[in-house]
């Protein structure tokens, strides 16, 4: 029986890479209802036009406000860098999170203020990353190495973390950030917490020093713990689901294949059937323009 979808948090990404935050948001705010919305019919973000990845987050944040969720979770280092301002503007009275680089977190953990930064094409070039990574580097004596993992996220949208070509692609944009000796590394991409474990196996064979790893995931989920708190909505929200649906539910809507959508919430996620619903949202898939 299909559950009614009412006050939940709505998180979004480009593909599954948000399930990442989607994780932490669900361990720190289990009475929280949540509805995912994957853009897999149009990921991967990183090498599409800022325009067009406006105009889709506009056409998803509809989506979720229709739905009525109480608040949006732009789960898209991407996505945020280009849109979250234009967000805020449509949606005035709605909590709105956007992700970010961890590049605070990773300075306050620096030991040699070397720190490296993955990313998409796409986040790197923004004006929101070079405005804080200027400011940044010219606040400290932090020297901030970018690198852009052209085709990281399509291996992991395809569920291929641990191949052969996928670590082939951790080696080549990792190995000359470990030879300028980052001690610190930021993963600015929801979808690459999902490769950690075989990042660190490639630290740890280079024979490197230990690198720390930032995942800004958790800095969200305590954000969204905040803003609902600040908005008193929260432990409301929470007791209604319980009256309505008498448990918080979770639905995931997809512009891509439902059955990669549900190997992705079962491989990553580790929910079992009866956990989750899995949608096609036809109502957001036009054409791609050439």
């Amino acid at each position: 029986m299909q559950v009614i979808e009412y006050g939940a948090v709505g998180v979004f990404d480009s593909g599954i890479g948000g399930l990442s935050v989607l994780q932490h948001i669900r361990q720190r705010l289990p009475d929280e209802s949540l509805i995912y919305f994957a853009d897999s019919g149009f990921a991967p973000y990183g090498d599409k036009p800022e325009s067009f990845i406006i105009e889709r987050s506009l056409l998803i944040a509809d989506y979720l406000h229709k739905k009525h969720c109480k608040a949006i979770v732009v789960a898209c280092n991407t996505a945020t860098a280009a849109a979250i301002k234009t967000l805020r503007d449509a949606y005035p009275d709605t909590i709105i999170v956007g992700v970010e680089p961890g590049l605070k977190p990773a300075i306050q953990v620096s030991k040699n203020h070397t720190i490296g930064v993955l990313a998409t094409q796409s986040t790197l070039q923004s004006t929101k990353f070079q405005t804080l990574k200027n400011r940044l580097t010219a606040d400290t004596d932090v020297h901030f190495l970018s690198q852009a993992c052209i085709g990281l996220v399509d291996q992991i949208e395809k569920n291929e973390l641990y191949t052969e070509s996928t670590v082939a692609l951790l080696h080549r944009y990792i190995t000359p950030l470990l030879a300028q000796g980052i001690d610190t590394l930021v993963l600015g991409c929801t979808h690459y917490p999902f490769v950690t474990d075989a990042i660190q196996q490639i630290i740890t064979d280079s024979g490197a020093a230990p690198v720390q790893i930032i995942d800004t995931g958790e800095a969200v989920a305590r954000q969204l713990e905040k803003l609902l708190g600040a908005a008193s909505v929260t432990k409301k929200a929470a007791q209604s689901y319980q009256a309505k649906v008498h448990q918080p539910f979770f639905s995931m809507y997809t512009t891509g294949q439902l059955l990669s959508a549900e190997r992705a919430i079962q491989g990553l996620l580790r929910l079992a059937p009866e956990d989750y619903q899995i949608f096609f949202a036809s109502e957001v898939t036009p054409q791609i323009p050439a």
